[in-house]
């Protein structure tokens, strides 16, 4: 009788449990039994495994072959666990030496001919044995940007026979840092190629410098998804901390790494679990891929009224929760909703040529897509109308470009950061009130705005944000009345009150 244990790592979500792979040999006929898995998932691993040993010119064992994952409530099936079963065959049948695996943990799947190919979810795996001081073993093609990662030993082989030959050596070499990666070239367009729209400029800079949501609605052609791909180039340098949830979510559905704010802009047609997250594995949707950056709705009201009040709880929370049968996940949503929408099912509403033909009615209905709820959520409302044709015309104007205003905005956002810890867009209600700093005279002015437009209490405090971000990005302690009635301003029924 032959046993080994094999360490390697889970998936839970954006975590790596420990999994503990054991490996029995025993006499008998030959057979090859996964413990847990069904017939045909245990009879892939053996093809993979089995053709990947033959293939390396290393011996398959003629045993009665038992393989167990435990904790098995922790077991995700995938081709993860490849490579330790195979280096736990070889530890049992003797063809690798017991210390070689000492203080190792495994993860990668096999090729037929022998090599060693990455897995989803392998930054996780390696953050996780960081943090618990071992040594991981994985392909060649992960270790590149891996081995960046602080605390962090790898092992890294091109194939399998390679990764015995580094095992059996008695000082097997690691895999060494990569030069940082410089950030990506930023393609997103910038701030000077929005022409005529004020308004625009104004409700970009507020929603960069506060994380506040913003939507806007106009005639099609006014430069809404211009603006919305703007934004995410207004955005400062992201914290490590959020930069690097960004690379796990991003590994765990296999996309590649991106440095800074990133841009997702699922079409209207997305399901729930396609913007939420599902699956049978309660993979991440494109709102936690939009963590740290701008998640774009375009055509706001064809999405389905069910799917967008998906969003609501995420907009408040900064997270999402995943359930499926049997699977639990958590992750993190913490993006910036811009949105935007036509007047009517024709566009044309707000032109002055009157070719507009909806009905009242159809407008009405037209408007109803998106439920009141999620309105209120959003901060900044803004309503565009056609620039002028000298506007679009005239040449770029050198004083507003996204490189100027990302500085504008990266000040404002550490004013907010050390004040209060977080950005206006999270503070809470008593927070809120507090950091405003209001006079008499203007609580006693807001009082009365507030009474008579009949608004909630999320959308008196939403409105407190935007104004305490109006106060930051103009440098001054205390909000006005003037700053307020700004912030009215930027919702759909413009108001000004006050002296």
């Amino acid at each position: 009788m032959h046993l080994s244990f094999i360490n390697t790592r889970g998936q839970a979500g954006l975590d790596a449990p420990p999994i503990t792979v054991e490996v029995h040999l025993s006499a008998g006929l030959p057979a090859f039994q996964v413990v847990g898995l069904g017939e045909s998932r245990s009879r892939e691993i053996r093809s993979r495994v089995r053709a990947a040993l033959i293939s390396s010119h290393l011996k398959w064992p003629d045993f009665n072959i038992t393989v167990n994952l435990t904790p098995a409530e922790r077991v995700t099936p995938g081709t993860r666990f490849d490579l330790p079963i195979a280096v736990g065959l070889l530890v049992a049948s003797q063809q690798l030496p017991a210390d070689a695996i000492e203080g190792r943990e495994f993860i990668g799947e096999l090729g037929l001919d022998g090599c060693l190919k990455p897995c989803r979810g392998a930054l996780a795996a390696v953050l996780a044995a960081a943090r618990d001081g071992t040594t991981l073993c994985l392909a060649m093609e992960s270790s590149a940007q891996m081995a960046n990662v602080d605390g962090s030993r790898l092992i890294a082989a091109p194939d399998l026979l390679s990764l015995c030959a580094s095992l059996k050596a008695a000082d097997p070499q690691c895999a060494a840092p990569q030069s940082p990666h410089p950030d990506e070239a930023c393609d997103y367009p910038d701030l000077s190629q929005i022409r005529g729209q004020p308004l625009l400029y104004r409700a970009l800079e507020l929603a960069a410098a506060g994380g506040h949501h913003l939507l806007m609605s106009g005639s099609p052609g006014v430069g809404k998804t211009l603006a919305a791909s703007v934004l995410p180039g207004l955005l400062p340098p992201l914290a490590p901390a959020t930069q690097q949830q960004i690379w796990l979510i991003r590994d765990l559905v296999g996309l590649s790494r991106f440095n800074g704010p990133t841009f997702r802009a699922p079409h209207h047609s997305s399901s729930i679990a396609a913007l939420m997250g599902g699956t049978a594995k309660a993979l991440p949707g494109e709102i936690s891929m939009a963590h740290g950056g701008v998640l774009f709705l375009d055509e706001l009201t064809e999405f389905p009224r069910a799917v967008l009040n998906q969003l609501r709880q995420p907009l408040e929370s900064g997270e999402i929760t995943v359930t499926r049968a049997e699977h639990q996940h958590c992750y993190p949503a913490r993006f910036q909703l811009v949105a935007a929408m036509n007047p009517c099912p024709c566009g044309l509403a707000d032109n002055e040529d009157d070719s507009c033909r909806c009905s009242p009615d159809m407008i009405r209905r037209y408007r109803q897509g998106a439920s009141g709820p999620l309105m209120d959520r959003i901060d900044l409302h803004v309503k565009l109308s056609r620039p002028s044709p000298e506007a679009l015309l005239s040449a770029a104007p050198t004083e507003k470009s996204s490189a100027q205003l990302r500085e504008r905005v990266t000040v404002t956002r550490e004013r907010q950061l050390s004040r209060q810890g977080c950005l206006n867009r999270d503070l809470a209600g008593d927070d809120i009130v507090e950091v405003c700093e209001l006079s008499n005279a203007t609580r006693a002015e807001l009082i009365k705005a507030l009474t008579a437009l009949n608004v909630s209490a999320r959308n008196a405090h939403r409105r407190l944000r935007v104004a305490r971000t109006l106060a930051d990005v103009a440098g001054e302690e205390r909000v006005s009345m003037s700053q307020i009635n700004t912030a009215l301003s930027f919702r759909e029924a413009p108001t000004s009150v006050g002296a």
